[in-house]
């Protein structure tokens, strides 16, 4: 489970489930960036993990929907480290709305954000991996990968995406020795899930009920998870959907 010598990326990584699992891949021994569309969120993430013992984080600003920032952010970290081995595509974000209420330019963001990011993150990854002999890549889906969301059709439609996305890569890249996996999250206790419970009625109350673990998750479960897909141990494991959600999904 060691990650010694290897460079890793989380996209998203300034905060919540993002930075958990980065600072389980620095604990783990990897050399970490992580990149985040708002500077100052991202430069204090990287202050965090430098308190907690982490090496000289490489912090960046960038827009992962934007072919232009990622090439940018991926010269970043070939300048500082000299290659990439591991990709965490994290980058995403919601909007709740009944899908009548959705305009075609928010499904077209929240697409963006949540699904062709990871497809633009990881091919432009690809090549650098294969010169490598190999690498691993981790898309961050949800349980609405796999369940209905009457208030969030476009990132349900998104995180579904994701999961055969991964399917893809994973049976194209094989041969290039890539690992492409997904971890879906349940209902975990972000600043995103704050908002939720703001505006769905009734929500806390519900996923306390219907987890058998009785409880939210926190960032905090999401890194061992993350750090098995990522390390020598998951090498002949890919194309996976692994759920991080306290039984949510198995729940009657």
């Amino acid at each position: 489970m060691t990650l010694k010598d290897k460079v890793a990326l989380v996209t998203g990584g300034n905060g919540g489930i993002g930075l958990a699992m980065a600072a389980a891949l620095a604990d783990a021994g990897a050399m970490l960036a992580i990149v985040g569309r708002n500077p100052t969120k991202t430069a204090e993430a990287a202050t965090a993990l430098t308190r907690e013992g982490v090496e000289a984080p490489l912090a960046i600003s960038g827009d992962m929907t934007r072919e232009d920032s990622i090439a940018e952010t991926l010269a970043q970290v070939v300048a500082r480290f000299g290659g990439l081995d591991i990709l965490i595509n994290n980058a995403g974000t919601n909007d709740r709305k009944l899908p009548q209420d959705y305009a075609l330019a928010e499904w077209n963001r929240l697409l963006a954000s949540n699904l062709t990011s990871a497809f633009m993150a990881s091919t432009a990854a690809h090549p650098l991996m294969a010169a490598r002999g190999g690498g691993k890549i981790v898309n961050i889906g949800s349980i609405m990968s796999v369940l209905a969301s009457p208030m969030s059709a476009p990132y349900a439609a998104a995180k579904g995406g994701l999961v055969q996305l991964t399917k893809s890569l994973a049976t194209a890249w094989a041969v290039d020795n890539i690992q492409v996996n997904a971890i879906l999250p349940g209902w975990i206790d972000t600043d995103l899930t704050v908002t939720a419970r703001e505006q769905v009625e009734g929500l806390n109350d519900r996923v306390l009920s219907r987890t058998p673990a009785g409880r939210w998750g926190r960032p905090a479960d999401l890194g061992g998870a993350a750090l098995f897909l990522c390390a020598p141990a998951s090498d002949f494991v890919t194309g996976i959907s692994l759920p991080v959600d306290g039984g949510f999904l198995c729940a009657a």
